[in-house]
């Protein structure tokens, strides 16, 4: 309840302190017209929210156990609205051996939401808002997470990445998924935390 708690709380400073986010009437008009997007073979509503549509995508079945385990259900259920960078199974694959099952157990649980946290972003961040920042940079722009971590994006030859604070880098691999509480950017890499 506590994490819960910790995260709402900095989502919202978060959201009532960044000039750069766009106001909530924007994006609920902008869902009024978004189209479904299929994702891990199921269709991605936008008048759904994040956690509704991604039980649904058969891509993305570690990923929802994680934030199942971690307790962060209710958070992503919420009005947002959120930007989250969606790792895909074969992501989670891709760390070493044992490190989903030892992230999963209730003793990590604080460990396993902060990595998660740090794949979300207050306010609804789509492609188009991502490279237009990296434009105004000069090449790279950083953003801190609800986690607290800063992940810093670029664009090149026409794609989106995404770096963390480990010197990992992912890229969007399917852009502007809309949902009823923000957008989801899914990625093919899992983003770490500096450890």
């Amino acid at each position: 309840m506590l994490v819960k708690s910790i995260l709402v709380a900095a989502a919202l400073g978060l959201v009532a302190t960044t000039a750069i986010i766009p106001a909530d009437a924007a994006m609920m008009a902008a869902n009024s017209m978004a189209k479904t997007v299929m994702v891990g073979g199921a269709a991605m509503y936008p008048t759904k929210n994040i956690i509704e549509n991604a039980i649904n995508s058969k891509d993305h079945t570690t990923l929802v156990a994680a934030v199942k385990a971690a307790g962060l259900v209710a958070t992503l259920e919420g009005k947002g609205p959120f930007t989250v960078f969606a790792p895909t199974n074969e992501a989670f694959a891709a760390l070493p051996k044992g490190t989903v099952d030892t992230l999963l157990k209730p003793e990590n649980k604080a460990k396993l939401a902060t990595i998660l946290t740090d794949h979300v972003v207050a306010g609804h961040w789509d492609v188009a808002d991502i490279e237009a920042k990296v434009k105004a940079a000069g090449g790279s722009v950083g953003v801190k997470t609800v986690g607290g971590a800063t992940l810093t994006f670029s664009v090149k030859a026409g794609h989106v990445y995404v770096t963390d604070e480990s010197g990992g880098t992912a890229r969007i691999t399917i852009a502007d998924v809309e949902q009823s509480n923000g957008v989801i950017q899914v990625v093919n890499k899992v983003l770490l935390p500096k450890m």
